[in-house]
């Protein structure tokens, strides 16, 4: 994999997700390459062979927070923080030692166990989360649209250690592939060990995007007879299958007492 220096660019973005202001990528570009990815559709570089790092990641970003006070940053928005670069580069954990260094807290998104390397220093960040998203669940399945991503195991493994550890912690079903994810699964899977379960549909913009593409050639070749349902649903925000997801959801919140936030 190269690892090359991107063009000039803010480090400190705007977040529009929940209780978040700004948001952070350590990294342009993800060797995951899970192929339901939307960060495929703009990918300035093929993600099978080269990814981008910001030239000073500390100077620049020390600079943007002058004036900022502290506050949970999002990590993890379009790459994973943790991708295997990172034990190299080490890009993540520079940035951490940044923001606890001036008092700001995280959230981080990752799939990968390697963020438990930094427990010592999320733990000195007040209200710190850590999530992992996790979308199937068996192996087989998994790796036909994430390969290259930690196995389940490992993720959930990570997320222990992390909740025995006082951090926050959170499972992201997303996204849910219609007819192949297995909800209840997956949700007996991550209860254990997430303080919030955030669920999340599959939903694709255009059916000219590098994501649909390849989400279509996997249901093509291993599921053909889902393709054409499974298009329909993916490209509607108001399909009765999502209505029918959200009820079921509704009855697992109720019944288990779970934190689930329910995004469909």
């Amino acid at each position: 994999m190269k690892v090359n220096r991107c063009s000039r660019r803010k480090i400190l973005n705007p977040c529009g997700l929940e209780m978040h202001n700004y948001q952070i990528d350590t990294y342009i570009g993800c060797e995951h390459l899970c192929r339901y990815c939307y960060g495929l559709n703009d990918a300035e570089t093929d993600w099978h062979k080269e990814i981008m790092i910001h030239e000073d990641i500390l100077e620049q970003l020390a600079q943007e927070m002058n004036s900022l006070e502290p506050q949970s940053i999002y990590i993890g928005m379009n790459s994973d923080p943790y991708q295997p670069s990172e034990r190299n580069f080490k890009q993540t954990g520079k940035v951490l030692e940044l923001l606890a260094e001036r008092g700001f807290s995280v959230c981080i998104l990752t799939k990968s166990e390697l963020v438990t390397r930094d427990i010592d220093l999320l733990r000195k960040m007040p209200d710190s989360s850590v999530g992992f998203s996790i979308a199937f669940h068996d192996e087989q399945t998994r790796q036909l649209f994430e390969k290259q991503a930690p196995s389940n195991k490992e993720r959930l493994e990570a997320l222990g250690k992390l909740k025995s550890s006082g951090i926050k912690t959170y499972a992201l079903i997303c996204p849910i592939m219609p007819f192949i994810t297995d909800i209840d699964s997956v949700i007996e899977l991550v209860s254990p060990y997430s303080d919030t379960i955030w669920v999340y549909k599959l939903h694709m913009e255009s059916e000219n995007d590098k994501n649909w593409l390849n989400v279509k050639s996997i249901l093509d070749q291993h599921f053909p007879e889902l393709t054409e349902q499974y298009q329909k649903i993916a490209f509607s925000k108001n399909h009765s299958y999502w209505k029918g997801i959200r009820h079921k959801l509704e009855e697992i919140k109720s019944k288990k007492c779970l934190n689930l936030k329910i995004e469909l």
